[in-house]
């Protein structure tokens, strides 16, 4: 992806990237690809993330400004918020790239949730969209016909078990993604989600089971899964003024999965599994 030209879509733009924590994060892609594009932007990102991650590196390279904020307080938020607009003033786009949980890292099944941690969950993962969204209105930092965006999984729409309390909060996501996207409507600003399929990240690697619910989706897609800069290449076209008019949408963006039934390629793996199974048992 270095050495892939731009277009020019974002050029004279500014914006703010939550969550971008090494060079494997989906969110370091889109910030590249951003800069890519001519944009300039802030990078922020929780200050227990700072220590762990390589958030200077990816500064560096893009020539952005890092602001360390707990996304789960709102004064931090609202401060951040002032403190962007103090230095790079309107911006045109937001993302939104955040997500823990803590009962999915400690394997706790869905049947047996801590729900401190759920609140935690839900409050990090989802309800922080609402407090960024909120104080960049509140302290008049959006542009006209600015772009909001937030990523989100299938896990929303679709049962998977070992996602557990991540399904509730993407699907939270993705309701305040078009409650905000109605009422910002009158300024032309657009508010998205997009589902991305399973992309191997340091935080999706994390996940109990990841590998099956990766090589499932890569199977049944029509076009496989997308990798990360994939992903970052289709976030610049909703950042940019080529989709003015595409707001409260989810958008998939998984090589086809969600409207797949199944292939060739799975009927014939599944009649080998069963074929096996029925020859041992004989």
């Amino acid at each position: 992806m270095a050495d892939q030209q731009g277009y020019g879509l974002l050029e004279g733009k500014k914006g703010i990237i939550f969550g971008a924590l090494d060079e494997r994060s989906i969110a370091w892609r889109i910030a590249l690809a951003c800069k890519r594009e001519g944009a300039e932007f802030a990078l922020s990102n929780a200050p227990v993330a700072l220590r762990f991650g390589d958030l200077d590196e990816l500064a560096e390279e893009t020539g952005s400004s890092i602001y360390p904020c707990d996304v789960s307080d709102e004064e931090e938020v609202e401060e951040l918020m002032e403190k962007v607009k103090d230095e790079y003033g309107k911006i045109d786009f937001m993302l939104h790239a955040i997500g823990m949980s803590p009962n999915v890292r400690k394997n706790k099944g869905y049947e047996e949730l801590n729900y401190q941690w759920l609140q935690q969950t839900l409050d990090i993962s989802a309800v922080s969209l609402h407090k960024i969204i909120r104080y960049a209105d509140e302290k008049e930092i959006l542009n006209d016909g600015a772009s909001i965006l937030a990523l989100s999984y299938i896990g929303a729409q679709r049962i998977f078990s070992k996602y557990s309390d991540m399904n509730d909060a993407k699907a939270l996501l993705e309701s305040i993604a078009r409650n905000y996207g109605s009422r910002l409507a009158d300024r032309g600003i657009r508010v998205n989600t997009v589902s991305q399929a399973p992309t191997k990240t340091s935080a999706g690697s994390g996940i109990k089971g990841f590998d099956g619910m990766y090589t499932f989706a890569d199977k049944l897609a029509p076009l496989g899964n997308p990798t990360a800069d994939e992903c970052a290449d289709y976030c610049v076209t909703l950042f940019s003024d080529l989709t003015r008019k595409v707001t409260m949408q989810n958008l998939y963006h998984d090589g086809g999965f969600v409207t797949a039934g199944i292939n060739e390629e799975m009927i014939n793996d599944l009649a080998e599994m069963y074929a096996d199974e029925e020859g041992e048992e004989e």
